[in-house]
């Protein structure tokens, strides 16, 4: 996500480095850049505009021209404007006031992905230790009601459904919800192609009845103006506490990211980042601007894999790493906990340093498939012992997995080089990983 910015950004920063020494005129030049590159991003261009205006006034004062390194200087005032564009982080959930329960009303245009949105985030909400009730308000669509069934089954939520107006089924949920002990209920109201009179008359009655603790605009991230728009024009007509942006793994400009809070005053709480149920992260400004910036967001990594890594066999896999009796089964393992914790271009890209590196280049997550084909097509005898396997096992193994004979014998150098380093650093020695696995 946000290639496009973060490269047009790295280049910019790579032309400052080459000049040396800075002077106004070519800040100047470099900031010129900066705005058609949060331009090209689908940036609005009053938000470009002001940005920029504001990084010049702070980057051409004397203190980064004579600054020991000043290309430095200069990122960090981008990094710290991006911030200010993107506003402080508000990722709170509505709390039980007394006995009723929080309640969330979901808003947004059809398309937006708000049905699948209310799922991710009553699944959230569990996670945090909620007991979360979502409310099928949409009556327009009957297939919506059946999908947000469905997602409830799949995560454990109850899903209050009935055949009233939408107004009506809202009120009776709440006070449902607060007779079953729900401390937090999610309105999955009805959408329409554009904002018209019907929709927000609708909006507004349930609203009235419900007096949502917050309203919340579901926008599609990769819509870019779109978005910033129908965000825009919510707020105006109806009122929203804050957006929640969905795809914004498949957006690689940013524009709506950057631009909601400056046209709105409203702050993203959550961002989709995927298809799958976890796939909804909270919004933290200061980790996407070092993510732009290709500095990486360790503590969303680290939040990631405290959530997902099964922490028994964290602690088994580390003690067969000390005794150096690491397996093929150890190796799939592993690939296994990587994966659960999402695609692999975004973990990547939460690594400082890498995100710059790989650009928008596409990471073939295939090879963990071909690698789980291959090592579940061996025997438990093969997986303990790989240096039995000889040319007519490497034959079944291939046959077995739909794999070529090298992707045998590469997966196999792989697995031999990585137990060679784990041995060494397991007696003090040093060493790390082969750099290419699993990537070839």
């Amino acid at each position: 996500m946000f290639e496009t910015i973060s490269n047009a950004l790295e280049n910019v920063f790579s032309g400052f480095r080459k000049k040396g020494k800075l002077t106004e005129k070519n800040i100047k030049e470099g900031m010129r850049d900066i705005r058609m590159a949060l331009l090209e991003a689908d940036v609005s261009y009053k938000v470009a505009r002001s940005f920029v205006k504001s990084c010049t006034e702070k980057a051409v004062g004397q203190e980064v021209i004579k600054s020991i390194q000043p290309t430095q200087q200069i990122v960090k005032i981008v990094h710290d404007e991006l911030i200010n564009l993107m506003g402080e982080a508000d990722t709170t959930l509505p709390a039980k006031d007394g006995s009723r329960p929080g309640v969330i009303m979901l808003l947004g245009l059809q398309g937006s992905g708000k049905t699948t949105t209310a799922g991710k985030l009553a699944h959230l909400a569990r996670r945090k230790g909620r007991k979360p009730m979502l409310v099928a308000a949409d009556v327009q669509r009957p297939a919506g009601v059946k999908q947000l069934q469905l997602l409830g089954e799949q995560i454990d939520v109850p899903v209050f459904t009935e055949d009233f107006t939408p107004p009506r089924i809202c009120k009776m949920a709440v006070k449902f919800a607060q007779k079953e002990g729900c401390d937090l209920v999610i309105l999955d109201t009805a959408g329409r192609l554009h904002i018209d009179e019907a929709l927000m008359g609708e909006l507004e009655e349930i609203a009235n009845k419900v007096k949502p603790d917050q309203r919340l605009l579901v926008a599609n991230a990769m819509t870019g103006q779109d978005a910033i728009q129908s965000a825009d024009e919510f707020n105006r007509k109806l009122g929203i506490d804050g957006v929640i942006l969905t795809m914004l793994d498949g957006d690689a400009r940013g524009g709506a990211a950057l631009s909601i809070r400056a046209v709105t005053g409203k702050p993203i709480k959550f961002v989709g980042v995927g298809e799958k149920i976890d796939n909804l992260e909270e919004f933290h400004p200061d980790r996407l601007a070092g993510r732009i910036l290709g500095m990486g967001d360790v503590v969303s990594l680290v939040e990631k894999a405290q959530e997902t890594v099964d922490k028994e066999k964290a602690i088994e896999f580390q003690k067969k790493i000390q005794k150096a009796t690491f397996t093929l089964d150890d190796m799939l393992e592993q690939f296994q906990q990587l994966k659960r914790m999402g695609p692999l271009s975004d973990l990547l890209g939460k690594i400082p340093g890498i995100g710059n590196m790989i650009g928008d280049e596409e990471i073939d997550e295939s090879e963990f498939a071909r690698v789980e084909a291959i090592i579940q097509s061996m025997t438990i005898e093969e997986r303990l012992h790989p240096e039995i396997i000889d040319g007519r096992r490497r034959l079944r193994i291939s046959s077995g997995s739909g794999t070529d004979v090298q992707e045998v014998n590469a997966l196999l150098k792989d697995f031999k080089q990585m137990k060679k380093m784990i041995k060494k650093g397991a007696k003090g020695k040093g060493g790390g990983f082969p750099a290419g696995l699993p990537l070839r």
